[in-house]
C-alpha cells in the first residue's frame, strides 16, 4: 500500500507549501483540497508527489446549473492536476461550503436525482478519460460532519460508481465517514474493492490519527492485504497532538 497524508489537516502552524514539503520529506504522498486557494507553481516545484486533490470548485450532480458548474470546474481542475501530475481528483455528492455543509442541502434524494447523477458522473468520467486522470467520488457522513448532503453514504457512492462502470470514475472510500454512517468496515472493503480508487482514514470519534478512537486500523490493514489492495491509503485526519507522532501512528497501523 502507498501511504499519503492531507496537508490540509497536519502541520497547521506552517505555511501550506511547507506543510506539503514536510509530509513529503516524511516519505508520504500528499493530498490537497481546494486548489484555487493554493500557489500551484510553488506546489509543483515542491518536490512532493501528489496523490489526490479536489476535482471541482462548485456545482452538483443533479440540477442543470449545478451540473454545468461541476463540469466546467472539473475541466479547470484537470488543468491543475496536469501541472501537479496528480492522478486522482475528488468529488462529493454536492458542493460543500467552508464548514463542510452542502451549499444546496437535500432532505430527500428522488429517483430522478439518482438517474441524473449517474448521467452527470458519466460526463465526469469522460473528462477524466480524455485527460488520463481518475475522478473519485467520496462518501461522507450525515450525523456529524455533513448533514443534508445527498449521496453521502458509502452504499450510495458505491451504487453510483457501479452504475457508471468506468475506470475513470472510482470511489474514494473514507473509512472515518463510513464508520459513523454505516460501520461493518471490513465487509464494506470487500464489497467495494473493485470500485475503489483510494481509501482515506481517520479514527472515530475526533477524526484524528489511528489509535485515538474505536476503529481497529491494524485489522483494517490486514484485511486490505488479504483482499489484495495495493493502492493509496490517505490519512485525512487531524493530529491529536504532535503531527510527527500522528504520522508515526498512521504508518505503524499500516506497516
Amino acid at each position: 500500500m502507498i501511504l499519503a497524508a492531507s496537508a490540509e489537516m497536519l502541520y497547521l502552524e506552517l505555511p501550506f507549501v511547507d506543510r506539503v514539503k514536510r509530509i513529503s520529506e516524511r516519505g508520504f504522498q500528499v493530498e490537497i483540497w481546494n486548489w484555487a486557494t493554493k500557489d500551484i507553481d510553488a506546489l509543483a516545484s515542491s518536490g512532493a508527489t501528489f496523490s489526490s486533490m479536489t476535482g471541482y470548485l462548485e456545482g452538483n450532480l443533479t440540477e442543470p446549473d449545478g451540473i454545468e458548474q461541476l463540469l466546467s470546474t472539473a475541466a479547470e481542475s484537470l488543468v491543475v492536476a496536469d501541472k501537479l501530475d496528480c492522478p486522482r481528483l475528488n468529488l462529493h455528492g454536492t458542493g460543500l461550503d467552508g464548514d463542510g455543509l452542502p451549499v444546496r442541502p437535500v432532505d430527500v434524494v428522488t429517483p430522478t436525482m439518482w438517474l441524473t447523477a449517474v448521467e452527470t458522473l458519466r460526463s465526469i468520467a469522460a473528462l477524466g478519460e480524455k485527460a488520463g486522470r481518475v475522478f473519485t467520488l467520496e462518501n461522507l457522513n450525515l450525523a456529524v460532519d455533513h448533514p443534508r448532503t445527498p449521496f453521502a453514504a458509502a452504499s450510495d457512492t458505491l451504487a453510483l460508481v457501479r452504475a457508471v462502470d468506468s475506470p475513470n470514475l472510482k470511489m474514494n472510500l473514507d473509512l472515518y465517514h463510513a464508520q459513523i454512517g454505516e460501520g461493518n468496515l471490513i465487509a464494506l472493503l470487500e464489497e467495494a474493492l473493485p470500485y475503489v480508487g483510494e481509501i482515506q482514514v481517520a479514527d472515530v470519534p475526533g477524526r484524528c490519527e489511528p489509535g485515538t478512537g474505536e476503529i481497529n486500523y491494524p485489522a483494517i490493514a490486514r484485511a486490505l492485504r488479504r483482499i489484495g489492495y495495493d493502492g493509496v491509503v490517505g490519512l485525512e485526519g487531524w493530529a491529536s497532538g504532535d503531527p510527527e507522532t500522528a504520522l508515526d501512528a498512521f504508518e505503524a497501523a499500516f506497516a
